[in-house]
């Protein structure tokens, strides 16, 4: 297995961060590593979407887990790995809420794909979540 975490606190309204994230369509609008994404249904469990990173090849995942107002988890299966990702709104204490993006690569080539391509996908966290913050802190 292959893991990474991230972490940022804000004073950002956590329902407002949700809202963020709910609204899948606009993601490329607060991630710069999102050229365009496709979505078949709302922030649920069985929804699937297609992501295009700038410059990649498409990327498609499924939403496999969601407590609304607290987590989402996605998942990519490649077959013999799985990139799962699980987002999470904690309090912190003080009217602050800790953001954590968590990335996990299991299966049988999990020690071997995952020390390249975790980095790969991790790489950008920091930045995503600053600009996840700034987008759920500006008015509505």
């Amino acid at each position: 297995m292959w893991e990474y975490e991230h972490s940022i606190e804000t004073t950002a309204d956590p329902e407002r961060l949700w809202r963020r994230w709910a609204d899948m369509a606009s993601w490329p609008q607060w991630n710069a590593g999102i050229e365009r994404i496709e979505v078949d249904g709302p922030l649920a469990v069985g929804t699937t979407f297609t992501m295009v990173p700038p410059g990649e090849d498409p990327v498609t995942m499924r939403i496999t887990e969601v407590v609304y107002g607290e987590l989402f988890t996605d998942e990519m299966d490649a077959g013999d790995f799985v990139v799962r990702t699980v987002h999470r709104l904690q309090p912190a204490g003080d009217g602050r809420t800790r953001v954590i993006y968590r990335t996990e690569i299991t299966g049988p080539a999990a020690a071997q794909v995952g020390p390249e391509l975790g980095p790969a996908i991790t790489a950008d966290f920091p930045e995503v979540l600053a600009a996840l913050v700034a987008r759920a802190a500006q008015p509505a």
